[in-house]
């Protein structure tokens, strides 16, 4: 991403040193219309002026002249597309903690449950799971400020800082009359963005839930464990990439790479021609050929959907689940400066192997298996994908709404899962698998994640 904001700088450093070649010449060219709507933009700029001299002299309160610009900034930004956003200085810096996959920080996930920070799951080999922190642990104070009170943020903020930095906390245990006090030194920690486990004594199932800068070297480590752990019988893999929002195009490519010997993986498209780039993948099949299923639903989005749509254009995985979310275009972060913040913005549409836009439409899986919601949850379980968002791009022939992006909990009740097993132990074939039926396909029921956080 960045390597491109350098081009972009480069090119506009190359149009200015011609200008002072072509500007008179042009100037005439142009003629009168291309000089009023010149004019136009001018004079829309001294409204906005007026407007914010207006409002700095005569709103009922001072105003903060900074908020201001900035709010105006987020509003033009906003009115693009529902991923073009305005970051301010904070907002940029989560920003590339998240992608970097690795901050200063204990060790543990927790969630906001009644007002108070529990802890989800301390992460192994960190300051919090050697200080024998455990799951269900309720923090009470950090520093001795109570946490009653902050948001799940606020909290995940203060317990990250500086790696050799120290933070005491205090924790109600269930089964202990009294609170714990615990003095923990912060810590280099790396978010698992993989996951991955034997299932079925012969499969191996691999679980991504984010593309950071950690995700494809974490693949690769658990495709090694996997294979040393179920040596000959290994039947092939499960590559589950339900509910995976996406992450660095860079790790989207990298990720497809690892399952494919060549062809092409995605494609960008900007604006004009000559920004059209395509990345190709590089021999070694990193599962030697196994056989390969993705799972998707409606919450896989932007990365996830160009691996999915890379390995089912290439055939060489089954795709297995519900229609993806139909994000299809790319987003460049351009830094604005120390403490100015940076600017999120589409600069282009990306494209599957085959030449498909899927913005706005998603990828529709080879077969498509709905799961049985609990009942207490359709109610408040519903999404439409990116044809619903305000101001999304447009693509050509009709746009799909989302679909149903509900996880069973228990493996044993994932439909999906199951799916999956039956294809790569032979019980099922995809030209035997039921399709859903067409009324029940467009049937949005969707299980929103908890709000959990890692710090």
């Amino acid at each position: 991403m960045m390597r491109k904001t350098s081009v972009i700088l480069l090119s506009a450093a190359t149009g200015a040193a011609l200008t002072l070649f072509v500007t008179q010449p042009r100037a005439v060219l142009m003629g009168s219309s291309a000089r009023a709507a010149t004019s136009d933009t001018y004079r829309q700029l001294n409204l906005f002026g007026d407007v914010f001299e207006r409002v700095r002299s005569d709103y009922v309160e001072k105003p903060d002249d900074s908020k201001l610009v900035e709010s105006a900034i987020s509003g033009m930004l906003t009115g693009l597309d529902p991923h073009s956003s305005y970051m301010d200085a904070k907002s940029f810096r989560d920003m590339q903690v998240q992608t970097r996959g690795e901050f200063g920080g204990l060790g543990i996930e927790v969630t906001m449950e009644d007002g108070l920070i529990k802890v989800v799951s301390p992460i192994d080999d960190t300051p919090a799971s050697k200080a024998g922190i455990m799951a269900n642990d309720i923090i009470t104070t950090l520093d001795d400020e109570a946490v009653q009170g902050l948001t799940l943020n606020q909290a995940v903020e203060k317990m990250r800082g500086p790696v050799n930095t120290k933070i005491k906390l205090k924790i109600i245990r269930k089964g202990q009359d009294n609170p714990i006090d615990v003095t923990l030194v912060r810590d280099n920690i790396r978010v698992r963005s993989v996951r991955a486990r034997v299932e079925a004594d012969d499969i191996a199932y691999i679980r991504i839930t984010t593309f950071n800068e950690q995700t494809t070297e974490g693949l690769k480590k658990e495709i090694t464990n996997l294979q040393g752990q179920i040596g000959d019988k290994l039947k092939g893999y499960v590559i589950d990439l339900r509910n995976n929002p996406g992450g660095l195009l860079e790790e989207a490519v990298t990720v497809s790479d690892s399952f494919l010997e060549r062809g092409e993986i995605v494609s960008t498209r900007g604006r004009n021609a000559e920004e059209t780039q395509r990345r190709a993948a590089h021999p070694g099949d990193l599962t030697k050929g196994k056989p390969v299923i993705v799972l998707i639903n409606g919450g896989s989005a932007s990365a996830s959907e160009i691996v999915a749509g890379a390995l089912q254009d290439h055939k060489r995985a089954t795709l297995v689940g519900t229609r993806s979310f139909g994000k299809g275009s790319v987003q460049t972060i351009i830094p604005l400066g120390s403490g100015n913040g940076a600017l999120r913005l589409t600069t282009a549409r990306y494209y599957t192997p085959s030449g498909k836009s899927i913005q706005a439409k998603g990828i529709v899986p080879d077969i498509e298996v709905l799961q049985d919601v609990p009942e207490e949850l359709k109610a408040r379980t519903d999404t439409k994908g990116e044809a619903s968002l305000r101001g999304h791009l447009k693509n050509d022939g009709d746009e799909k709404t989302g679909s149903q992006s509900y996880v069973p909990p228990d493996a044993k009740d994932d439909k999906a899962l199951k799916m999956a097993d039956d294809l790569l132990h032979g019980i099922k074939s995809t030209s035997s698998a039921p399709a859903a039926p067409e009324a029940a396909r467009d049937k949005a029921a969707v299980d929103k994640p908890g709000n959990k956080a890692a710090n």
